[in-house]
């Protein structure tokens, strides 16, 4: 009999439940993806550790919904697709999360290590083509390697700026064992706020300043401090992307329809989180003298595209705060407020026309103004289209932060049944809304068996014109012609989703609108309304789109 002490012995664990298990350790709930061979180990660890699986009928929609669940959450998204396609399917969800700068986790299949180089099922280096669109992009050389690789990606997404992270492993890698990880992940460091010492001195003095926030002030939580510093210092309040919301439409700083006259007269405008790019015309919406300062987490990885006049990165929430405090004390700027309160209501009484138009196909337009009155102040609103999502920017009021969402400067379509399904699953209490354009609806539009399957009850809407309106109209200007434009007149968007077994209506007349979208909401499933729209009617474009 001995009489030594036996060693403790270590647990194994195959390296699919590995990937679980540090998933689970940073708080994942879900995993979204669509099956395949080299992703049954993980799909195994999951059930084991009490992750959801939420399984999509094409890779861009799970690479989408992990995006989706980033903007609803503000925790990172996690997707897993399989090797070779799977992947590629995915990418352009990865290059969108770049720009959106979404925290999102891609978990990819890849063709075993021990076969590589011989020609195994879809065995393809994905590292090369996902570097350029990830933050980090890594392959598990072992399964001793797979907790750590897990740990950096979810760390990666969300060290500023946040991004997606991409981490592949070989079939033969997560289907061996290894030691059983345990420990806490790292928590993310914050960031110090930034010196405001030379941006407080121009807010101070300005008596025409301005706010234009963006996305990047939704991930850095800084819609707080936000309200304190235009209530405080009598500040107009722009907002886009992901920003919206974060001051409610209904708050007396915030403004929409004067965007263009506040930012050409403003003296200082602060642009917080929101890059110079084609939305703000790189630079150009601004006047000539207007001072900007910029406020972010991070530096842009481009110089930006005119001067400025300081720039300050660090954590946007105190930043601001500091920034506030410091340039207290400034001139009254009562008549500036006025002034852009005068433009805004000026304009809104301008498309009361169109807001009642009466037209059959109808104005899209008077699809926005029966729609809003069925939305609740935490409706999740999601645009995917062009025209049809460029009114919705414009009419649909959003009130709380995470309450709407758009493909961003990426312009990816497809990408609306991803979100809405990560919406419905990470918000269940609440309404989803899916605003489509008709071309929009063909890249996912079986997505919908999606949400019948899971029983998301989202409610879309199509703008059915029977045209891409977006290239239709600009092209017949430059050409007095077009081409690639046209779609089938309508097509019954709504009978398909009726056979997926969803709810489907389909309207052709203006008082038809209101009880379509009523019988919609009130059906408890996932629902499309079908609505005939004007294709002669091209939503108003800006100066500049390249």
């Amino acid at each position: 009999m001995s009489t030594e002490a036996e060693a403790p012995r270590t647990t194994q664990v195959h390296g699919g439940r590995i990937v679980a298990k540090r998933l689970a350790a940073h708080g994942v709930g879900k995993l979204f993806t669509l099956s395949g061979g080299h992703l049954f180990s993980i799909y195994d660890g999951c059930r084991a550790e009490g992750i959801d699986l939420v399984d999509v009928r094409h890779e861009q929609t799970a690479a989408f919904a992990a995006e989706g669940w980033a903007k609803a959450t503000r925790t990172p998204g996690v997707c897993a697709l399989t090797a070779g396609p799977g992947v590629t399917n995915g990418m352009s969800a990865m290059a969108s999360a770049l720009q959106n700068g979404s925290p999102m986790t891609v978990l990819g299949g890849r063709a075993p290590s021990m076969r590589w180089g011989q020609g195994s099922l879809q065995e393809i280096d994905h590292i090369p083509f996902v570097t350029p669109v990830t933050k980090l992009a890594r392959t598990a050389g072992s399964t001793a390697e797979i907790a750590a690789l897990v740990d950096q990606a979810l760390a990666a997404c969300l060290r500023p700026p946040t991004g997606p992270a991409f981490v592949d492993f070989p079939l033969d890698q997560v289907f061996m064992e290894a030691a059983a990880p345990d420990g806490d992940p790292e928590p993310v460091p914050s960031l110090p706020a930034a010196d405001v010492t030379r941006a407080a001195e121009l807010l101070r003095s300005a008596e025409r300043p301005a706010i234009m926030a963006g996305t990047g002030l939704y991930w850095g939580h800084g819609e707080g401090a936000l309200r304190r510093i235009c209530e405080e210092l009598h500040l107009p309040v722009f907002l886009n992307g992901l920003a919206r919301g974060c001051l409610p439409a209904d708050h007396p700083r915030f403004f929409s329809r004067a965007r263009g006259t506040a930012l050409k007269r403003a003296d200082v405008a602060l642009v917080i989180g929101a890059p110079m790019d084609f939305r703000l015309g790189f630079g150009a919406s601004f006047g000539v003298g207007t001072k900007i300062v910029i406020v972010g987490a991070a530096p842009p990885a481009n110089p930006h595209p005119r001067e400025v006049a300081d720039d300050l990165y660090g954590e946007i929430g105190p930043t601001l705060d500091a920034l506030r405090e410091a340039a207290a004390g400034g001139p009254d700027r009562s008549e500036w407020l006025r002034s852009l309160r005068n433009v805004e209501d000026e304009s809104r009484a301008a498309e009361r026309e169109q807001l009642r138009d009466d037209r059959a196909p109808l104005h899209p337009m008077r699809v926005y103004q029966e729609l809003g009155r069925l939305l609740e102040r935490d409706t999740i609103v999601i645009g995917d289209g062009g025209d049809f999502v460029s009114y919705a920017g414009r009419l649909v009021e959003t009130y709380e932060p995470g309450c709407w969402m758009d493909p961003g400067p990426y312009g990816c379509l497809g990408s609306g049944p991803g979100y809405s399904i990560a919406a419905a699953v990470a918000r269940p209490d609440r309404r989803v809304v899916l605003l489509l354009g008709d071309g929009a609806f063909g890249f996912s539009g079986l997505e919908f068996d999606t949400m019948v399957r899971h029983e998301l009850p989202v409610v879309a809407v199509v703008a059915n014109n029977g045209i891409w309106a977006l290239e239709k109209h600009p092209m017949e200007s430059i050409y007095g012609y077009s081409v690639a434009a046209e779609l089938r007149s309508e097509t019954r968007y709504d009978l398909i989703v009726e056979a997926l077994g969803g709810h489907g209506e389909l309207v052709r007349m203006p008082g038809e609108l209101a009880p379509a979208l009523e019988r919609a909401f009130a059906s408890g499933k996932p629902a499309l309304v079908n609505v005939l729209t004007d294709p002669s009617v091209a939503y108003p474009r800006r100066a500049s789109l390249a």
